[in-house]
């Protein structure tokens, strides 16, 4: 059974850390996506990043359900992807030029949401479980999903693409969060 994992709130210094990329893919690790799956399932998130159970190394994991996989014409956009992903070493390196605007929340800040701007198609290149290199294009839902956890291993959060307007509006609820983290 894999260890429970708590899910670390805005305040914590672990969320702005780079993470560390991993050598190799290890046991030790195989279990710890395997425990950051159980910890995003039963949040009832869509991905999770190491860093937000307090982990450094560079993993993340995405489970998004398929409903959320479809276009206007309720075709899949994804069809050939399959959940869930564990990425390690995950680096984006394509972005469409077309991007969308859509609203985000994330485990580590409860109750708090806002619209962020990403390209709606993007290339990834990671490490897979079973040790090997992989590329894979995702678009729509599950592309964003992945930028965002993407963006939780260079220490970037959701709230630092929020409009200066939506900034000022979090403000106080991420002061509170924080605080509460912290303990203050």
């Amino acid at each position: 059974m894999a260890e429970k994992l708590p899910i670390v709130k805005y305040g914590a210094d672990v969320l702005r850390e780079k993470a560390e990329p991993v050598a190799e893919v290890t046991e030790e690790l195989r279990d710890l996506a395997e425990a950051m799956l159980e910890a995003m399932h039963k949040a009832e998130g869509v991905g999770l990043a190491a860093e937000q159970v307090g982990r450094k190394e560079a993993v993340c994991v995405i489970d998004v359900p398929e409903e959320y996989d479809r276009d206007k014409e309720d075709l899949r956009l994804n069809p050939e992807v399959e959940m869930p992903l564990v990425l390690f070493n995950p680096v984006i390196v394509r972005v469409s030029k077309e991007s969308e605007s859509l609203s985000e929340g994330c485990l580590s800040f409860p109750d708090i949401t806002g619209a962020v701007r990403r390209p709606k198609t993007v290339d990834i290149e990671y490490l897979g479980v079973d040790n090997r290199k992989k590329t894979l294009t995702l678009t729509g839902f599950y592309a964003r999903a992945a930028q965002h956890e993407i963006d939780h291993l260079n220490g970037v959060l959701f709230i630092d693409h929020f409009s200066h307007v939506k900034k000022i509006a979090v403000k106080n609820k991420l002061k509170r969060l924080a605080d509460k983290t912290r303990g203050a």
